[in-house]
């Protein structure tokens, strides 16, 4: 058998450095992170289950493999970007036998759960696993700004770091636990639709009064700004469940409700998928939190277990907070 880490080695040397990486999976994201790995020097192998995919990356200089064991077998560093963690099982078992040795990154949205299975298989497989997520749209991929976050095996991430630094300025290693980078990506994704859900609403009462979505833009970003700016101290709040200090308490929101209702009236518009976190906030202020902080809300939210005291809106506990963020995380910037 190849030593691997030899072969390896010899050629990042050869090549200046920049070690050879196969991507696996060419819709739009993968097609972007290909061109990054090829703009910044390194050989790039790309396959896709739909062959024609691969014919204008190979006009840039990829090397197209017909079947993905050759793909695999091409580079020391597999890279995929398929739907999910189903799809890249389904499209690596043919190539398993290549995978020995070599270090497969997964760039793809999937459970927790998702990702712990698809680590034990990539070690099944024999070969070292990292976990990584695109917190970006495809035209970001390359950008000094654009997010991706990795978890998993850490001296895969030490090997190449450098090259997975190509795909984004901040590239963050969140832990050695595989399944933080998928963890951390439902948290945050979370707020994707309910903030697109806001403004294709807002856009569609415009409409309704013949103004054009495009005139909420500019007063949305600062909106947006705002949010920002409130994250850091509502995140403290909740790591402490003090929600004491209330500049804008639950009752103050539930206020406005009836405005939300007479507007949407007005305007004809369809407001009903804001009735589930209209529910939470009243049941917020049911259980006591009405005078405390909006972030009291996550009481409501978060699993009860026996003996647990979050109902008690009384409740202080700043002894034994714990802020959730992975002692263990790695940043790496361009």
């Amino acid at each position: 058998m190849t030593d691997l880490s030899t072969s390896n080695r010899s050629t990042a040397a050869a090549d200046g450095g920049r070690r050879p990486v196969t991507v696996i999976g060419l819709g739009s994201m993968g097609a972007a992170l290909a061109r990054a790995f090829l703009r910044a020097g390194h050989v790039t192998t790309v396959w896709n289950r739909t062959a024609e995919k691969t014919t204008p990356l190979a006009d840039e200089g990829a090397s197209q493999a017909t079947t993905v064991a050759a793909a695999v077998a091409a580079s020391p560093l597999i890279v995929t970007c398929l739907t999910g963690f189903d799809e890249t099982r389904a499209a690596l078992e043919p190539a398993a036998s290549q995978l020995v040795g070599r270090d497969l990154v997964t760039l793809n949205t999937g459970s927790p759960a998702g990702a712990r299975d698809m680590a034990a298989l990539a070690t099944e497989w024999g070969a070292r696993f990292l976990a990584g997520a695109i917190k970006d749209v495809p035209g970001a991929i390359g950008q000094p700004e654009t997010l991706l976050t990795y978890s998993g095996d850490p001296a895969v991430f030490a090997d190449h770091a450098a090259t997975l630094r190509v795909l984004g300025g901040e590239t963050v290693y969140l832990g050695e636990e595989p399944d933080l980078a998928a963890f951390y990506e439902m948290a945050v994704g979370g707020l994707l639709l309910p903030t697109l859900m806001g403004f294709f609403q807002g856009a569609a009462a415009l409409q309704s009064r013949g103004l054009a979505a495009a005139s909420m833009v500019g007063y949305t970003e600062k909106w947006l700004d705002m949010i920002k700016n409130l994250l850091p101290g509502l995140a403290d709040q909740i790591d402490r469940r003090d929600y004491s200090d209330a500049s804008s308490s639950i009752d103050l929101f539930l206020s406005v409700a009836a405005a939300e209702q007479e507007f949407a009236s007005e305007t004809g518009v369809d407001v009903a998928w804001q009735d589930a976190a209209w529910d939470r906030v009243r049941r917020a202020s049911e259980l006591g939190y009405g005078d405390q902080e909006i972030s009291a809300v996550t009481e409501v939210l978060r699993p009860h277990r026996p003996g647990d005291d979050g109902d008690d809106p009384g409740r202080r506990d700043t002894g034994n907070s714990r802020d959730g963020t992975p002692s263990t995380v790695e940043t790496s910037k361009a």
